[in-house]
Order: C-alpha cells, then structure tokens, then sequence
C-alpha cells in the first residue's frame, strides 16, 4: 500500500531527527527534488500518494541525508541572491552571509562608465554572476584554481544566462594579465587549519582546499590584500569575506598594505564578515 505525502514527510522527518538539525525542512526539500514540485505542491496535496520510484528516490536521499550528506549536494542546487545554482562536492555550498559581499560590492561598482570586476576564488560562480546579472553592461572576470570549479561557474552562467563574465584559471594572481579593476572581491579559504568546524556538519563534505586558509586561517587573505593594490585602478575597493572573529587581523593586513576608508561589515547576525578598503592614489 502506497504513502501519502504526509506520511511519507513524517516518516523521514523521525529519520532525520537525530542527525539534522532541520529534519522536517530537509524532508520537504528532498520529497519535492524527487517529485520535481514546489514545496507549495506539498501543502496542497497532502493526501497524494507518490509513485514507487519516486519514493524509493526520497529515501534514498534521505538515508544519505542521514549519513550527513549535505542537501544542496543531493539535490546539487542552492539559491543565493534570489538566483538557483548548480553546485557540486567541487564547490563550497553558497550560505546567506555571502550576500553581504554582493551588496557592498554592488553599491561600489559603477553603472556608468561600466564597471570592471575581480572574482578571486569564485567557485560555482555566485558573486561574480550574481554581480554581473546585477549589472549586464559591467566586465566581469571570475577566477579560481580549480578547473572542477571553473566548470560549474561556466555552467551556471550558461543556466542563468549571465554574457558578461569570463573565467581564468589562476593560482590567485598568477595567471591575471588585467589590471585597473574597480573592485577586487573574494571569499576566500579562511579557516585555520586544524579548526575542529572542519570535522562538523557540511564542511565535512566540502572542499577542503576552498575552506583552510593555512595555520592561521589568514595566508590566502594576506596574499590578495598584498597584491590586489597592483590590479586595483587608483581609488579601487578590496572586499574579503572572512571570519566573524578575524576582522581585527584583517583589519591590520588591509593597513599594512597601504589601503584607506578601512571598514567592517557585520552580516545580519551582527558578525563582522566583511573588509573592505580603498586602493590609495599615490
């Protein structure tokens, strides 16, 4: 005898309980990925009972769920700024502390004449697409290490319908041959090495190599600040997303590489997540 949603939702929602913290969200998430409906189809429809191989499809993810899977890899999508993403175990899982970068690096790039922005370690893509769809008639170049990456950035542009970026694949600054870029932008490896986050919940399964940014967690970010100055044109921004307790350590880089209007940014839970400076005229 076949399940009804309901039924079905509960059922995984107990599995899920005691390794998940949002077992009922993950459930609903997962059923309507398998159905190829909106979480709306399952409040209207309660009642409705799935096909056989739709449902072997939800606990199918929902055991590998239950394993501590990320959703997003399950259902390889995530939205971020109002946009859904492909992603992949090859790249970090957008989160909503992100945005921030997007907005402050939004009120900085130009309309007129058109803007010209740096993506350092972009991923699948999200700040510089989600920069370039904001502002179509901007140059954007979006750059990362990792051709794995690169392709899921080039994909998703490709799925949202973005023509205005383009993607180099670059250890940080080797391979960038541009220069007098209006913003420089990053969310880069920050985590210490050794940090016990990385042994917890998602960051179990994500790339390690996007996520460590050496001992002290500050080695990539010390190198862009270091060298975006070069690239910046004079009076250019540097935005670096970081952690919630690195901003003094970033605000120092940032003053000992010689940029002014030095700022932090707090995102919405109050936690300093972004540093931003001024590329000086001299």
């Amino acid at each position: 005898m076949s399940s009804s949603i309901t039924v079905l939702l509960q059922s995984a929602a107990m599995q899920l309980a005691p390794t998940s913290e949002t077992p009922e969200l993950d459930a609903e998430v997962l059923l309507c990925f398998c159905l190829q409906k909106q979480r709306s189809y399952l409040r209207a429809w309660p009642d409705n009972c799935p096909a056989q191989a739709d449902v072997e499809c939800f606990f199918d993810l929902i055991e590998r769920r239950r394993q501590g899977l990320p959703v997003a890899y399950l259902t390889q999508t995530k939205e971020f700024w109002s946009r859904e993403f492909l992603v992949t175990d090859a790249v970090l899982i957008p989160r909503p502390d992100t945005e921030l970068l997007v907005e402050l690096a939004l009120e900085r790039l130009p309309k007129q004449p058109p803007g010209k922005l740096l993506d350092l370690g972009t991923g699948s893509g999200i700040i510089a697409l989600s920069l370039a769809a904001e502002r179509p008639e901007s140059v954007v170049l979006a750059v990362d290490m990792s051709p794995k990456a690169l392709a899921i950035a080039k994909q998703n542009a490709s799925r949202l319908g973005v023509e205005n970026a383009r993607f180099l694949e670059s250890d940080w600054f080797e391979n960038i041959v541009d220069y007098g870029f209006d913003i420089v932008v990053s969310n880069p490896p920050y985590i210490a090495a050794g940090d016990p986050h990385l042994r917890l919940g998602d960051l179990r399964f994500e790339p390690q190599s996007a996520l460590i940014g050496g001992v002290d967690g500050l080695r990539d970010i010390r190198t862009i600040a270091e060298q975006a100055g070069q690239r910046l044109k004079p009076g250019g921004h540097l935005l670096v997303e970081h952690g919630y307790d690195q901003a003094e350590a970033v605000r120092q880089l940032f003053q000992h590489y010689g940029y002014r209007n030095i700022r932090n940014h707090a995102d919405l839970a109050g936690n300093p997540r972004v540093t931003s400076g001024i590329r000086s005229f001299t």
